[in-house]
This record gives C-alpha cells, sequence and structure tokens, in this order.
C-alpha cells in the first residue's frame, strides 16, 4: 500500500498540472476597448466569437456589454466543431441564442434568388439588432442612368443589388432584417449587365408613385411606423445610393447622416472607417477620399432610426462603373458596409 502511495500522489499532480494547462486564456481591458476590439486585437473573429465572449464574462460586463477598463476578461477558444447540417426557413424565428457547436444552421430567404436563397447562419452576433434597408429610387423611377457597352444600366438596380447582398450578411449574423424597397424576381444577381425593370414595389407589396414626394413620404412612413413597433431596440435605417456626376468626376465612396444625430455620425464613421481600412489594404498608393457629413436630405431629416445615407459612385464614370458593374465589387462593397454596422452594433 505504502509503495503505491508515491503514484497516487504523481497521479494527483499530473492531473492538477493539465488542469492548469488547460486553463483558458485570459486578458486585461485597456481603456477604450470594446468586446469586438478586444476579440480582434487578440486574434478572433469578433463574429464567430462575440456571444461566447459574453457568455463566458457576463459576470463582469456592463450592462450595455461594454468593458471594464483594467478588468481580465476570458478569452474564447478558437476552436468550432460544426456537423449535422439542418435548414431553417426564415419565416421561422432565428433562435437568439448562441448557435450550438454542435449543429450548422441554413437560412431560406427565396428573396435573393435560387442561386443566393439558401445560406449559413454563421453567428448570432447581431441578435437584438434590427436593420431597415433602401435601396434608392425603383418602381417608375430608375434614378441615374447611363449606357454600358450600348445597353442602358441604371442606379435602382445596382443599389438593389448590394443591398440584397448587405441583408444576407446582416441575417446570416442574427440580424432582424426589412428590406424596405422590394424586386420580388430579381434577387442578387452575379452578372455585370443588370437589365432594368419596374415592378419593384415598398413594404408591404405597395406599388410605388412616380411622384418624388410621394415616394419619399411612402418609404419614410413605412420605416417609421416599424421604428415604432420596434421602438427600445437598436435600429438602424441604411440608405444606398449611386450618384449621377460628371462623366469625368471619379469619387470614392461616401456617407450621409443627419446634422443633429450623434449616433447617426458615428455609424456613418463606423462604415466609413470600415472603407478607408480596406482601401488602405487594397489600393496601399492612394489615398481614400470618401467622406462623412451631414445632409438635408428627405429621407434623412424625416425618419426616426438613426440612419446613414450612402452614395456607392459616379455611374457615368468609368472607373466607378467598374465598381459596381463587377458582382464581386458588389459584394465587397456590402462586405464593407456589413463591417462597418457589425462594429457599431458591438461597440454601442
Amino acid at each position: 500500500m505504502l509503495n503505491k502511495l508515491p503514484f497516487f500522489i504523481l497521479f494527483i499532480l499530473f492531473s492538477l498540472q493539465t488542469i492548469a494547462q488547460s486553463k483558458a486564456e485570459s486578458v486585461i481591458a485597456q481603456k477604450g476597448d470594446g468586446i469586438y476590439s478586444l476579440l480582434r486585437s487578440n486574434g478572433l473573429d469578433p463574429t464567430k466569437y462575440f456571444q461566447q465572449f459574453i457568455d463566458l464574462n457576463k459576470l463582469h460586463l456592463n450592462p450595455n456589454y461594454s468593458l471594464v477598463a483594467g478588468k481580465a476578461y476570458i478569452l474564447p477558444k478558437p476552436e468550432i466543431i460544426i456537423e449535422d447540417p439542418k435548414t431553417i426557413n426564415i419565416n421561422d424565428s432565428i433562435p437568439s441564442k448562441p448557435l450550438d457547436s454542435l449543429t450548422f444552421n441554413k437560412i431560406n430567404y427565396p428573396l435573393f434568388g435560387e442561386q443566393h436563397s439558401t445560406f449559413e447562419q454563421e453567428s448570432s452576433i447581431l441578435d437584438g439588432a434590427i436593420y431597415y434597408l433602401i435601396s434608392g429610387h425603383g418602381g417608375p423611377d430608375p434614378g441615374a442612368i447611363t449606357s454600358y457597352n450600348n445597353k442602358t444600366i441604371s442606379e435602382d438596380e445596382y443599389a438593389y443589388d448590394v443591398t440584397l447582398r448587405l441583408a444576407k450578411f446582416l441575417l446570416a449574423n442574427g440580424a432582424k432584417v426589412y428590406i424596405i424597397i422590394k424586386d420580388e424576381n430579381d434577387g442578387i444577381r452575379d452578372q455585370r449587365i443588370l437589365e432594368m425593370d419596374d415592378d419593384e414595389v415598398c413594404y408591404l407589396k405597395k406599388r410605388i408613385p412616380l411622384n418624388q414626394t410621394l415616394r419619399l413620404r411612402q418609404r419614410t412612413r413605412a420605416v417609421n411606423t416599424l421604428y415604432m413597433k420596434h421602438k427600445g431596440a437598436y435600429q438602424r435605417l441604411i440608405v444606398t445610393h449611386v450618384d449621377s456626376r460628371n462623366v469625368n468626376k471619379n469619387i470614392d465612396v461616401f456617407f450621409y447622416h443627419h446634422k443633429n444625430s450623434k449616433s447617426g455620425k458615428r455609424l456613418a464613421t463606423n462604415i466609413y472607417e470600415s472603407f478607408k481600412e480596406k482601401y488602405a489594404e487594397h489600393q496601399p498608393n492612394r489615398e481614400y477620399a470618401g467622406s462623412v457629413s451631414p445632409r438635408h436630405l428627405y429621407l434623412i431629416r424625416n425618419t426616426f432610426p438613426p440612419m446613414v445615407y450612402i452614395e456607392l459612385g459616379n455611374i457615368k464614370n468609368g472607373k466607378d462603373q467598374k465598381r459596381i458593374l463587377d458582382y464581386g465589387n458588389r459584394q465587397a462593397l456590402a462586405h464593407w458596409i456589413f463591417n462597418g454596422l457589425l462594429k457599431d452594433f458591438t461597440e454601442n
């Protein structure tokens, strides 16, 4: 019996050492840190680990999920096991709890078109966020028009395609999304030339008036009614347009907000910073000339949620046309907008 005692002690010591080695890594929050920036600075994708971080540290977070400077926070382990796929329909309620690490959820959203309608639910990081998406013009008003390779192209079709791609990113990460201007038969299109039509409708399936004032009132009323229904929640409005200027005028993406809205300015600035970062990464030899500024436009003045009004480029300029004609570029625009929205929500 005595001879076996040392082995028993060694076993206990080995077990304690193993437990100590498997202890989760922690990090001290610095002044100005948010969950999003803290995860990113430690090599963790915020879109994957945000909810895990909250679960691990909920006793040490402020009510709005902000961090306390000087406090140690546990970092999630960078490991995800995914198996046993299943599909959920967008008409069903998207789970507000973190995705089970052993479950791979899919979402079905027919508006995105046959090739894009079924997609993976990547996270629930935007659970609780509500977004209203308006693509400019639509219905009897195509917006700015020009020609490319003897084909007429219009602002509303390209703004709508970017909007759908943005909606897909938002839905895939747990947000509730209202697409205010819809075209039931277009979907996300991976072509350069997006054929023009006039069958877009306003939420809920209302015919869009030709008169500009009535058109703007209609989409404003739709957003404001929904805003009051969800009053108290985190709500944001994103409006996308493609500008029309002199054919020689090349412009970067720029952002407008209400002059008295601090939340709107922060929203616009977060998206602007996302673009600035990506331009520095992909075009390091040229300075990004986009901007954030207040503007006195109808939708900005009259809608209730904090909002950003985005001009994606000049449809008549050859360089800007490349930005919107290539579907890969439209996907990038949507992704960069999404990155700014994600930052705005997680650090709110």
